[in-house]
């Protein structure tokens, strides 16, 4: 009969011990993505910066294009291939073996980490101007502790809380945009986006901050799961979340280069919110500030979610302890929640550029396994059930795959020595650290166990 292979044993949108937590929406799930990628236009400035308005704005068009489509796509076609938690830890444990699953997990577990430790840096980033103390100190310190203390209770919660959430603070933070676009259009003079300079690009932090904002499509994988519908519901949100995340970029920085003067060298983070009190004056730069402080909110308990489920995920097939797939009372994984918190916590003093940088670097690692394990997965199992396909055959995936690898190459390449250095060790890390918890399996120091609900991933010839 040829080869033959079919994802069974969950009835469609299940996930194992779920029947009593509500599942997320086609609303609150593109409103998750568009905070697990982007969350608004906070954090673009230093693309400006480094290479001017053109290249900017060229940049975010581009590099959707060869990065974020091929992304989402994979993303839609794998998830609705294992509609469950662990998401691309799945993928390419079904494709590799669970030795690369393990690594995947652990790299882009840390990479969501050191992600998430950006988020209350740029909160206060935006607020410093109107609060000083906020700029360093005893105070700084405080209101990180405290930020991530308050954002990780929310996840505690649930993820339905996290998703309506996540849609008020989403419209929250892009209104002020459109305002300030209603305003600027006397101003705007079209020549401003058509700056550029070739000779006095920052092609290093260009390239991180275009990465770091338009990747992690990914991530609503982990929490599969959770989704009503995964079928339809997660290829549907992606494809809404991707459009929403494009405009909610490229609209702003033609408000921002084409109505005022371009001074590439104060374009860095919270510079929007300078350009609202030119537009707008004193309330419309309280407005953006407001916005970007909520968004990274709203960015903060979307990753810790992604991150959290991730971790339950991998428990549930047996790859971390078993106390990582317990619920709290309100279903949400505990355990996974309070060790992404701590590496918040631990990884907080780290600078934007460092930290961008850092998690970029991780990133491309578990990024060319999950293109290796979708071609894979292509190549050696042609009928397995997926639900949604991408209209491409085995040498079209293939070619789909070239470019943002090509992409992966140029953002490792351009990394700095330290971050090379620290890098390469947490993957190091992550090569010994799985042996050692099939040890202690082994030794019975902790308990493992592999959910009976799950079905087999190691599709079998009929």
């Amino acid at each position: 009969m040829g080869d033959y292979a079919e994802y069974v044993g969950l009835e469609e949108g299940s996930s194992p011990k779920l029947e009593r937590v509500q599942k997320v929406s086609i609303l609150p799930l593109i409103f998750l993505i568009f905070y697990e990628v982007s969350g608004g236009p906070f954090g673009v400035e230093d693309s400006v910066k480094a290479a001017g308005p053109l290249l900017a704005l060229l940049g975010f068009l581009v590099f959707a294009l060869i990065w974020s489509v091929p992304e989402a796509l994979i993303t839609a076609e794998m998830t609705t291939m294992f509609p469950e938690n662990g998401g691309y830890v799945v993928w390419v444990s079904s494709a590799l073996g669970p030795y690369w699953g393990f690594q995947q997990g652990w790299m882009k577990w840390l990479s969501g980490v050191i992600d998430n430790a950006l988020y209350p840096v740029l909160f206060l980033d935006y607020l410093k101007s109107a609060i000083p103390a906020f700029e360093s100190g005893f105070y700084r310190v405080l209101a990180i502790l405290v930020l991530t203390v308050v954002f990780t209770y929310l996840n505690y919660r649930g993820l339905t809380i996290v998703g309506w959430v996540a849609i008020l603070l989403g419209t929250f933070s892009l209104l002020p945009f459109i305002f300030m676009g209603i305003i600027a259009i006397p101003k705007i003079k079209p020549s401003r986006w058509l700056e550029v300079d070739m000779k006095n690009v920052n092609w290093g932090l260009y390239l991180n901050v275009l990465f770091w904002n338009l990747n992690y499509w990914d991530s609503i994988s982990t929490l599969a799961g959770e989704v009503e519908n995964p079928s339809k519901t997660l290829p549907q949100g992606l494809f809404y979340a991707l459009i929403l995340v494009v405009l909610g970029y490229i609209f702003p920085l033609l408000i921002g280069t084409g109505a005022i003067q371009v001074h590439r060298e104060l374009w860095s983070d919270g510079y929007f919110s300078e350009i609202a009190k030119i537009l707008g004056g004193v309330w419309l730069r309280f407005w953006v500030q407001a916005a970007s402080a909520l968004s990274n909110m709203g960015m903060f308990v979307a990753e810790m979610s992604s991150d959290a489920y991730q971790l339950q995920g991998m428990a549930y097939r047996g790859m971390l302890p078993a106390f990582f797939g317990k619920r709290s009372k309100y279903g949400t994984p505990l355990t996974g929640i309070l060790f992404s918190a701590s590496g918040v916590i631990l990884l907080s003093w780290l600078s934007f550029e460092e930290i961008v940088a850092a998690e970029n670097y991780l990133y491309c690692f578990g990024m060319i396994m999950e293109f290796i394990a979708f071609v894979k997965l292509r190549m050696k199992y042609p009928a397995a059930s997926r639900p949604y396909k991408i209209p491409v055959g085995t040498v079209g995936a293939i070619v789909m795959c070239i470019p943002p690898s090509l992409l992966i190459v140029v953002v490792l390449a351009l990394a700095t020595s330290k971050v090379m250095v620290l890098s390469i060790l947490a993957v190091i890390i992550g090569l010994v650290m799985e042996p050692c918890l099939r040890y202690s399996e082994k030794k019975r120091w902790m308990r493992f166990t592999v959910d009976t609900d799950l079905p087999d991933i190691r599709f079998e010839d009929q």
